[in-house]
């Protein structure tokens, strides 16, 4: 495993081989499509050869990350949101090959909470330097395994209570299209809100508990800037845990909007736990990390110390 350093050089894996990217269109409703070209470019300015890496959904996304890592790519950059560098992140997590995410997504979570600039040409500008540095940075990534030996990785947060149950019927739904969708999903679901009953085991700690919100983060936020797990720090080692308990839906649509400013944490119905090593239960839920359709639960989360080596 990668040991944990916060500024290292690698010159092995930086000094020859081209750096791939991996770019989503579709990323934040296309919003960042007539940027693509000069975001490519720029990553040229480093004097590296660029491999354009082609999909055209989720899966063949990760498989091609798969492919240019085990040809040895010096370097992997997503150009993307959340998902485009959580299919990325299944190939760079655990090797030394460096990693750049260019926030330009509708949720750029991961991104901004391990210290790129908001804007993808500034990001880029970033990378380019740490390129031609031969600079990285380790952060921790969180590894998860599902009882079948199935294993995600992720970097910001796992949903696995009432936002993770409305992405799921979301999902499901064929009408209507767009954002509206959600938004129905969450009134569907707001409805029928009640506690599920959830088993933890925290570094080997059992909990019993009723809840409507469970977050477990690597990073502070998700969905787009939600401080879910405020105090959550990417570089310690260690997982955040956030649960909100029998909350009605008047009190969950009170507390809902102050997730974003993380105040939700001093709610007398909200209880915080820190873990290296996270296990959770529970029936019928499927986890979403990094705002993706993952493992269903039970599944065993671990911090991974410098688990990813960042350009910057």
């Amino acid at each position: 495993m990668l040991p944990v350093t916060a500024d290292d050089h690698l010159p092995g894996a930086l000094a020859g081989g081209p750096v791939a990217v991996l770019t989503n269109p579709t990323a934040g409703r296309g919003r960042h499509r007539a940027l693509l070209p000069q975001l490519v470019e720029g990553l040229a300015a480093a004097d590296r050869p660029v491999r354009l890496l082609s999909a055209s959904g989720p899966g063949e996304a990760e498989a091609a990350c798969r492919a240019a890592v085990a040809d040895g790519v010096g370097a992997l950059v997503a150009i993307g949101g959340d998902g485009t560098v959580h299919q990325a992140l299944q190939a760079v997590a655990g090797t030394d090959v460096p990693f750049g995410p260019v926030p330009a997504g509708t949720g750029n979570d991961f991104a901004v909470d391990t210290g790129f600039p908001a804007d993808p040409l500034a990001a880029v500008a970033v990378m380019v330097e740490a390129l031609r540095a031969g600079r990285t940075h380790a952060v921790d990534l969180a590894r998860m395994v599902n009882a079948e030996g199935v294993e995600r990785w992720y970097g910001a947060v796992l949903a696995a209570g009432f936002d993770a149950i409305v992405n799921e019927r979301a999902n499901r739904m064929r009408w209507p299209r767009g954002p509206r969708r959600y938004d129905l999903a969450i009134l569907v679901e707001l409805a029928r809100l009640r506690p599920r009953r959830y088993t933890l085991r925290l570094d080997g700690v059992p909990h019993e508990l009723d809840a409507v919100l469970m977050a477990v983060g690597n990073c502070p936020t998700y969905g787009g800037g939600m401080r879910i797990c405020p105090d959550a720090d990417p570089t310690d080692g260690l997982l955040d845990v956030v649960v909100a308990g029998r909350a009605d839906r008047r009190t969950l649509i009170r507390v809902k909007p102050r997730i974003y400013q993380g105040t939700h944490v001093s709610h007398p119905l909200v209880t915080t736990y820190r873990a290296r090593t996270v296990e959770v239960a529970a029936e019928g839920i499927v986890g979403y990390a990094d705002g993706e359709r993952s493992l269903a639960l039970p599944v065993t989360i671990s911090a991974v110390p410098g688990a990813v080596r960042l350009l910057r």
